[in-house]
């Protein structure tokens, strides 16, 4: 017998003190006791987050009778046997200003189903209908998200109203975010598919025209490289509609992936203005992180790790293919911006060029192969410390490189024939179209050789052996040559250098990170340390440390005083020339 949808009703009902009230109905729970959960992690981000702690008070009630509820681990809650419909009523604390999250003010409100609707075991593959409430202080507040109204239900949403909204199942639940407020909008198609940006925060005289013009470019970009035939938009298995959501702040940055929208996250100085000509890097840098997300649709959402398919949000679900879904979407992020025209090739090029930089800067590449820092995403690189860049290596930078790599052999091996592009659309029609239509499967830990092989009749197992699951540079020089592109490093600016990462923190410089082998490490000065003085010279923030370092010589040994914790120590420090550690790619002439 079909059992009635689960339905859910969402009320930020203290948007002062970040709360939303929820209320769950089950028509028919387990007679024998309905078990309840939330997520640990939310896809994408591979980092237990523990959303059920902000749990703050959970109560059930069946037939006018009250049904007791209680925790039975982490993120798991059970109700007592009952007769149905059981109805469950919680409350959350909501105030996480990140993208994976919920926050709620007064301005806003911002919802990760993760955080918010509570999995009914048993039924996640029944249909879920939403209702979403206006929040009491406001009656101007609007409704962005990809869930599809209820249009059959009395209670349907309009358009950007408050209503019913509705899943086919749990996990489209889930993967749909919901943004709540009165923020600057605008609309565009590309490839006749409607897609919405959506801006809250402060952002005076945004130049909405110009980031839609920008966005479509890079979107239809896209679209095209997955269906060059048929320019079919990926989303359309799941929503009418794509919607970029980006809260804007002083200084933050970060994007997360769904199947049909993303959350962003960018600093209003990176968004352009009305009447400014020239954006800058910051822009670039945005535009970036919106052609990084929205690759996702197609390369993560839908072709994804076999053991992302399904996912399991209760525990770490470990895999070795993220420096493939997460540094192949890196490789093409910059890449779109390039063949969309929205930068230009210089404009790449030094895009990449940095990338390379932060890649060669750090030691753990020689330590950690990308594999290995995929497999370790749980533990090691979703909790990064003062000493990774000397332990670790990204899977998003150097998988990035392994990707152009990639392209550049294929490139080259098939006489230009083939491509990079060719390996992402058997990846696309073997494992992502048809993903939410019932083909469920994800690509083998082991089958990426092979895929290459079969797309573009090269063989790049030992280049895949030797860079992704071993710890060799990508050779970027000689392949890059052979694309008429040069490769040259020059040193940091400066005339002498500690070796270290230093930051302002409560009024101090400290030394952030110390690299392996540098100036400091080996004069014994720790991540941590507050500088104090150099050869007596009072140290106040980083430019008094770059002054003072301008005084000197490569070769000169100084005295450097700092606290470390609440004590006084002092260190004689040879200091270094800046090692050429920065990248400059350019066009050969």
């Amino acid at each position: 017998m079909k059992k009635e949808p689960i339905l859910y009703s969402v009320m930020p009902f203290d948007p002062s003190g970040h709360r939303l009230k929820v209320s769950l109905t089950i028509q028919t729970p387990n007679p024998d006791g309905q078990q309840l959960s939330l997520p640990a992690w939310i896809p994408g981000s591979y980092l237990i987050r523990d959303f059920s702690r902000q749990v703050e008070t959970i109560e059930a009630h069946a037939a006018g009778q009250s049904v007791t509820v209680r925790k039975t681990g982490n993120h798991s809650w059970s109700c007592a046997p009952c007769m149905g419909p059981l109805v469950v009523e919680y409350s959350l604390y909501a105030w996480d200003l990140s993208v994976r999250g919920a926050h709620i003010d007064e301005s806003h409100a911002f919802l990760n189903g993760t955080s918010v609707f509570l999995a009914v075991d048993g039924q996640t593959h029944e249909p879920c209908h939403v209702q979403l409430c206006p929040p009491p202080h406001s009656s101007q507040w609007k409704v962005y998200t990809s869930l599809l109204e209820a249009y059959a239900h009395p209670l349907t949403a309009k358009r950007h109203g408050f209503g019913m909204y509705i899943a086919p199942d749990y996990d489209a639940l889930i993967d749909h975010p919901i943004e709540m407020g009165t923020p600057q909008v605008v609309q565009f198609t590309a490839h006749g598919a409607l897609h919405e940006m959506v801006f809250t925060g402060v952002i005076p005289n945004l130049d909405l025209e110009r980031i839609a013009s920008d966005v479509h470019e890079i979107c239809e970009a896209q679209i095209a490289l997955f269906e060059p035939d048929s320019k079919a938009a990926p989303f359309l298995d799941s929503s009418d509609r794509y919607v970029f959501m980006t809260m804007a702040t002083g200084d933050g940055y970060g994007g997360l992936e769904h199947r049909a929208s993303t959350a962003l996250m960018a600093s209003r100085r990176d968004l352009p203005v009305l009447g400014q000509k020239d954006a800058g890097e910051g822009y670039q840098t945005f535009l970036g992180l919106v052609s990084h997300e929205y690759f996702h649709t197609w390369h993560v959402k839908r072709i994804k790790p076999a053991r992302f398919a399904p996912y399991d949000l209760s525990r770490e679900t470990h895999t070795e293919l993220l420096w493939v879904f997460e540094g192949f979407t890196s490789y093409y992020d910059d890449l779109m911006l390039l063949r969309s025209g929205v930068i230009t090739e210089a404009d790449y090029l030094r895009m990449i060029g940095k990338v390379i930089s932060n890649v060669h800067r750090t030691a753990g590449r020689l330590k950690q192969s990308v594999a290995e820092s995929s497999f370790d995403a749980w533990t090691r690189y979703y909790k990064q410390d003062e000493n990774s860049p000397n332990a670790l290596v990204s899977y998003y930078t150097k998988g990035s490189l392994i990707a152009m790599g990639l392209d550049i052999v294929i490139r080259r091996d098939s006489g230009d024939t083939r491509s990079l592009d060719d390996v992402m659309r058997l990846l696309w029609e073997r494992y992502g179209r048809d993903f939410y239509r019932g083909a469920s499967t994800g690509v083998p830990e082991d089958a990426l050789p092979a895929l290459v092989h079969e797309a573009t009749g090269v063989d790049v197992s030992d280049f895949i052996a030797r860079h992704a699951y071993g710890r060799e540079d990508v050779p970027l020089d000689a392949l890059l040559s052979s694309q008429g592109i040069s490769m040259t490093w020059k040193p940091a600016a400066g005339v002498t250098s500690l070796d270290a990462r230093v930051r302002s923190s409560h009024g101090e410089t400290q030394l952030a990170t110390v690299y392996e082998g540098g100036a400091a490490h080996t004069a014994g000065l720790s991540a941590g340390d507050a500088l104090v003085a150099i050869n007596g010279i009072r140290i106040s923030d980083n430019a008094s440390l770059e002054r003072a370092l301008h005084t000197y010589q490569p070769g000169d040994v100084v005295s450097v005083f700092v606290f470390r914790r609440d004590e006084l120590r002092a260190f004689d420090v040879m200091l270094n020339a800046p090692a050429a550690t920065e990248c400059v790619l350019e066009r050969k002439a």
